[in-house]
């Protein structure tokens, strides 16, 4: 009874500190002040009140006629708050011009394991200043670093090197910064908020062919909107602004608007409407933005007697993506050369670069025609009516295919990995489902363990970087407090099947699936221990009342981790250094001396008590061990003379997991399926030898008479 209350609670001990420590607080994280910010833009620059409204600091440089707005200063955490494998956001401080161009980026704190103590901090800070300079209207690309000839900067997909060995945290640190500055753009500097700026197509410089305003009207490069007198009066119609227009009333079938809309950036429009000399003086003077021409031959016009040159129109919208786009009366007056509209208003329209317009997506103009109803105080009615504006695309060069910031990309950009170890896990679940199968061969079931544990070590552990690790418990205790989202499990992928695997075989067999199967250090370990067997070092091991306590120390362990994750965070990366996984598996050994040492000491002394880290210290092992309750099966086949008096299995398992009786403490068991191999061998399985003994010497009996 005392054996069972034991291992009652060194299995669950685990388990009820992590449900206890989920619900306790955690300390509010800080923001920059106004001594913090000029810190980061000192004099000349002048830092401004932080905005009431939305948490960003404007930036002013002082120049000879006003102050200039430089650039508008926020932290990532208080727009996109994306928690990294610590379960705590990488908090930046980005900067971002008027223009929708990044000034700078800084990290301001930052807790993700592989830049405190594994990589340093260094190649982040390195990485974050590479965004200095790029615009949020290019699609930013993270290359494999080293890549830095194929680098591009300048064009629609910027490129920018990542950090080996933080391959996930770098894209969700990509995330971070381009979603936070979008946030930002969209309500400070116009841009669409219907839209994705980072899809922006640019328009092809070299096409052109000459065309007169009736062949660009028919391909579609102006649009035309007509309305008659009648289509008017039948949209007010029902309305207290039915019957108003009393010209409209008198000559129902003629012209009331006659609006015709281009996008004059484009030169096969712009050139051949306005003329090569004076598409090129705009051109100069609109700076890159994209412009739209309009005219109005009709009745109605855009430019009533109140309109404001360089305002933007009140008659007339334009809309992309269901969104309102910017734009403003740019003020050009030069006459069209065109006689059918030489008493027409027409004017360029400038969109504001900032509003991240696609001329390559289909966008939406609309007028407004407004009646009024009586004299000193009137009464307005309006309607609506629009016009859609494409053009081919063969015009623009399209950015690259991408699947978005987000989740897709990166999960698309991990394919090869995902394939492969979607491979190697249908492999193992059918090993494990058809046991009797793969020990049919004790040679070969160890040939295709050691093989598949090599696959564990060198594709999961060291190439797909797919080490499972306490501090995923971090992030899991984050998101159950409210403090942040389950969403983090989904920025690596490889990781995460590997988990859910594990979860699922946790279910089904038990703990060892996962530490047994699919841990990179405790297949290291285990071609470590193979290392002393094929050498015959000596092994020690404990007498089995002792070996019940010494499991006690990873759930110790365990719970010194996740107190400190919880009341103690700044600290929790270094406490979880008891791992060796970010030394040994993440980092592959390239780390600092101490680091280094103390992963090579706990595989030497793995050689001489098997597999001593995973059995007495690991705090992951410990919460796999703790929830092993939910295991359903006790699939290690038994027999009645397993533990009296046959104690061959218990002798044979060099992880201490079977009892004297012959139970199988399946919270300890790594399903190294040694004992299932013994089970069923004739040749080992002690009863079965007997048996079989017994067979041969009933027959021998049998056959003396005769003789």
């Amino acid at each position: 009874m005392r054996k069972r209350r034991g291992r009652w609670l060194s299995a669950h001990l685990g388990f009820v500190v992590l449900l206890l420590l989920g619900w306790a607080s955690a300390a509010l994280a800080g923001t920059l002040d106004r001594a913090g910010v000029e810190a980061l833009f000192p004099k000349p620059f002048i830092v401004q009140d932080r905005d009431p409204v939305l948490p960003v600091w404007p930036i002013y440089k002082q120049s000879y006629n006003d102050d200039v707005l430089v650039a508008y200063l926020f932290e990532s955490e208080d727009f996109q708050p994306i928690p990294g494998f610590s379960g705590t956001p990488v908090n930046l401080a980005i900067a971002l011009r008027p223009n929708g161009a990044l000034l700078s980026v800084r990290v301001l704190s930052q807790h993700e394991p592989v830049f405190v103590d594994g990589l340093g901090p260094e190649p982040l800070n390195d990485f974050v200043k590479q965004y200095e300079g790029l615009s949020l209207n290019q699609s930013i690309k993270i290359v494999p670093p080293g890549r830095v000839a194929a680098r591009n900067r300048d064009g629609v997909a910027a490129e920018i090197d990542g950090v080996s060995k933080a391959t996930a945290s770098v894209r969700i640190i990509n995330e971070t910064i381009v979603n936070s500055a979008l946030q930002v753009a969209r309500e400070k500097l116009g841009f669409s908020k219907g839209r994705d700026p980072n899809r922006v197509a640019r328009i092809k410089d070299e096409i052109f062919a000459p065309l007169t305003f009736e062949q660009l009207l028919a391909r579609g490069y102006i649009r035309r909107l007509s309305l008659s007198n009648a289509q008017v009066e039948a949209a007010f119609q029902g309305t207290e602004g039915e019957r108003l227009d009393e010209e409209a009333l008198k000559a129902p079938d003629e012209a009331f608007a006659d609006l015709y809309i281009a996008e004059v950036d484009v030169p096969i429009i712009g050139r051949n409407l306005l003329g090569e000399a004076n598409w090129r003086k705009l051109m100069d003077q609109l700076d890159g933005a994209p412009a739209m021409m309009v005219i109005s031959a009709g009745r109605w016009t855009f430019m009533p007697e109140n309109f404001v040159p360089g305002a933007t129109p009140d008659l007339i919208g334009l809309a992309q993506g269901g969104a309102p786009v910017a734009w403003r009366d740019f003020v050009w007056r030069d006459r069209l050369d065109l006689p059918q509209f030489s008493n027409a208003d027409a004017a360029v329209m400038r969109i504001a670069p900032e509003a991240a317009f696609d001329p390559a997506t289909p966008s939406q103009f609309s007028i407004r025609v407004i009646r009024e109803k009586g004299i000193v105080y009137p009464e307005k009615f309006s309607r609506d009516f629009n016009l859609a504006y494409s053009l081919p695309q063969n015009l623009f060069d399209l950015p690259p295919e991408d699947k978005g910031l987000g989740l897709g990309s990166i999960w698309a950009s991990r394919a090869r990995d995902i394939s492969i170890l979607a491979g190697g896990l249908v492999v193992l679940a059918f090993a494990l489902a058809r046991q009797k199968l793969l020990v049919r061969s004790p040679r070969a079931f160890k040939i295709f363990r050691l093989s598949f544990l090599a696959f564990t070590l060198i594709f999961i552990g060291w190439i797909a970087q797919a080490q499972l690790s306490i501090v995923w418990l971090f992030g899991l205790i984050k998101a159950i407090r409210g403090e942040g989202t389950f969403q983090f499990f989904l920025w690596d992928p490889p990781t995460l099947m590997v988990t859910l695997f594990g979860l699922v075989g946790l279910f089904i067999w038990g703990r060892g699936t996962f530490c047994g199967w699919l841990c990179p250090f405790g297949a290291l370990q285990e071609f470590f221990g193979e290392i002393a067997r094929v050498t015959k070092l000596r092994q020690f091991s404990l007498p089995q009342r002792y070996e019940r306590l010494a499991r006690l120390p990873k759930f110790l362990v365990l719970a010194v981790i996740l107190v400190t994750a919880v009341f103690f965070s700044s600290q929790a990366e270094k406490v979880a250094e008891i791992e060796p996984f970010k030394t040994s598996i993440t980092l592959i050994f390239m780390r600092s001396a101490p680091f280094v040492l103390y992963a090579v000491a706990l595989l030497l002394l793995g050689m001489f008590h098997y597999k001593f880290f995973c059995r007495y210290l690991c705090p992951l092992g410990a919460s796999f061990s703790a929830l092993s309750f939910v295991r359903r099966w006790n699939w290690i086949p038994r027999r009645k003379e397993c533990g009296s008096p046959c104690q061959m299995c218990r002798v044979k398992c060099r992880y201490g997991a079977i009892e004297r009786g012959g139970e199988v403490v399946y919270s300890e068991c790594f399903q190294c399926m040694d004992c299932v191999v013994i089970h069923d061998d004739p040749k080992q399985c002690v009863p079965e030898v007997l048996a079989a003994k017994k067979a041969r010497d009933a027959r021998r009996k049998q056959l003396e008479p005769a003789q």
